[in-house]
C-alpha cells in the first residue's frame, strides 16, 4: 500500500522560500515518479512539478519555472519541492502524489493528504 507522507507547509512572507517533502512510507513500488499538484481557491488543480525515480525527467508547470525545484531520494522514496521567491498567488493546499508511470503522473494517481502554504504580501 502506497502512502505518501508530506511536511514543510506554513505560512511565509512574499519573496520567502519553503521546502515540501513528501515520503512514500509504503514503500510499496521499487520505482515510483512523483510529484506536487496544488489547489487554491476558485482555481482548477494544477500540476506544479513531478520527477521520475531516476531523476532524468522533470516536468514544472510555467507558473513556478525558475523559482521551485523539484528533487528526489530514492533511498529514503522521498521528493522535495523547494520553492523560492515565493508569490501570494502560490498560496494553495499541495499534495503529492506517485504513480508508477512518469509519463501519466500529471493525472494523478496515489495521493498524499495535502499541506497548505499560504504565502503573505
Amino acid at each position: 500500500q502506497v502512502r505518501l507522507v508530506e511536511s514543510g507547509g506554513g505560512l511565509v512572507q512574499a519573496g520567502g522560500s519553503l521546502r515540501l517533502s513528501c515520503a512514500d512510507s509504503g514503500r510499496t513500488f521499487s520505482s515510483v515518479a512523483m510529484g506536487w499538484f496544488r489547489l487554491a481557491p476558485g482555481k482548477k488543480r494544477e500540476f506544479v512539478a513531478g520527477i521520475s525515480w531516476t531523476g532524468d525527467k522533470t516536468y514544472y508547470a510555467d507558473s513556478v519555472k525558475g523559482r521551485f525545484t523539484i528533487s528526489i531520494d530514492n533511498s529514503k522514496n522521498t521528493v522535495y519541492l523547494q520553492m523560492n521567491s515565493l508569490k501570494p498567488e502560490d498560496t494553495a493546499i499541495y499534495t503529492c502524489a506517485a504513480n508508477e508511470n512518469f509519463a501519466i503522473l500529471e493525472f494523478g494517481g496515489y495521493w498524499g493528504q495535502g499541506t497548505q502554504v499560504t504565502v503573505s504580501s
